[in-house]
């Protein structure tokens, strides 16, 4: 009968051990757990800032959204024409305008009926140009 080993490390390092036979190096964690508590520490502080940063990538996770965002990181845009260019309703590409408003992606303008939207500052717009540079680059 093989004696079971205790484990050891996190749930997350644990779950690479799967892997039978490949070692712990094969699947990309190390062979001894043991970390650098000032590291951790320092890092630790600055975590609760990434709520925003989550809330960011999902939004532009999402298909739509992207192409909207990228579409206004080139023009100021009104709804019509964002509705012609990714093909949806009004409403649906209202919809994500107002989410991307929440997160201050994007700001809107009215001029006289109409509701014209742009980028909310050139943060967005790099963002949106490093992806682009990124995925050209892949």
């Amino acid at each position: 009968m093989p004696v079971k080993k205790r484990a050891e490390g996190t749930a997350e390092q644990r779950a690479g051990q799967s892997d039978k036979g490949r070692g712990a190096s094969a699947v990309g964690w190390c062979d001894v757990f043991a970390y650098d508590a000032s590291k951790v520490r320092r890092l630790r502080a600055q975590l609760g800032k990434l709520e925003g940063l989550a809330e960011l990538f999902s939004a532009l996770g999402d298909a739509t959204r992207a192409k909207i965002v990228y579409a206004l990181s080139q023009s100021e845009l009104c709804v019509c024409d964002l509705a012609a260019l990714v093909g949806l309703s009004l409403q649906a590409v209202s919809y994500h305008l107002r989410l991307l408003r929440v997160l201050r992606l994007v700001k809107q303008r009215r001029q006289g009926r109409r509701v014209f939207y742009s980028l909310d500052d050139e943060h967005v717009k790099a963002i949106v140009l490093q992806g682009m540079a990124h995925l050209q680059h892949s």
